[in-house]
């Protein structure tokens, strides 16, 4: 309830409201259309976050970033509007947010070999056996990462549920993906990785890249 009492309040605020318009891609007729060279007017590489909270990791990377384009994935209602206020606040061009299921984005929207880096930091691990129908990691869904990496693409994943990064982590290896020896880039720049690395809790963390072209 205290978070819905401060998305209400920030939501209240005209200047909040102005700024999220800027940083939202808008539904035309209730329907999203997600063409990554439409919303930014360019051919920059994509990268992409699915459930990106409140934009921590997203907002300092696409700062970093600037010659990259950025997708901010948030389906929760309350969640995607504080996420917009916060990335249209930091008034970056390469920098848009998208409130959406992420599997619908990668399963359905997202042309082949068009991302050049996904980013999945702590999805919900939905722990009751009952709920794991909502996980968002299933083999349907790894395959079409894969489908929809640029050649030489990375994904990058971080959980704190170790059964959780198992299976993750089996459904990868089942692909042409391969294991990569680089750092996890937002496995500490996350308000949930910031918290669990400060508890001592164990993060599960691991890059995968898709072949290049030959």
């Amino acid at each position: 309830m205290a978070r819905l009492r401060k998305a209400a309040k920030i939501w209240r605020r005209s200047r909040s409201r102005t700024a999220a318009d800027c940083a939202e891609v808008a539904a035309v007729d209730g329907l999203f259309a997600v063409n990554p060279g439409v919303i930014f007017a360019n051919s920059a590489p994509l990268e992409i976050e699915l459930g990106a909270g409140t934009g921590d990791f997203i907002i300092a990377r696409a700062a970093e970033l600037p010659n990259r384009n950025f997708l901010a994935i948030e389906s929760s209602g309350v969640v995607s509007r504080v996420l917009a206020v916060r990335c249209g606040g930091a008034a970056l061009r390469n920098l848009r947010v998208v409130r959406m299921d992420g599997r619908t984005l990668v399963n359905l929207m997202i042309g082949p070999q068009s991302v050049s880096a996904y980013h999945v930091y702590f999805p919900d691990p939905w722990p009751k056996e009952r709920h794991h129908k909502r996980r968002l990691f299933t083999p349907y869904l790894v395959a079409n990462l894969e489908r929809t990496l640029a050649p030489g693409g990375a994904l990058y994943v971080a959980t704190d549920v170790g059964e959780y990064a198992g299976e993750i982590f089996a459904m990868l290896d089942a692909t042409a993906l391969v294991r990569a020896a680089e750092e996890v880039p937002g496995r500490l720049q996350t308000a949930f990785g910031r918290k669990f690395a400060a508890s001592g809790k164990i993060i599960h963390a691991r890059a995968y890249r898709k072949a290049p072209a030959s």
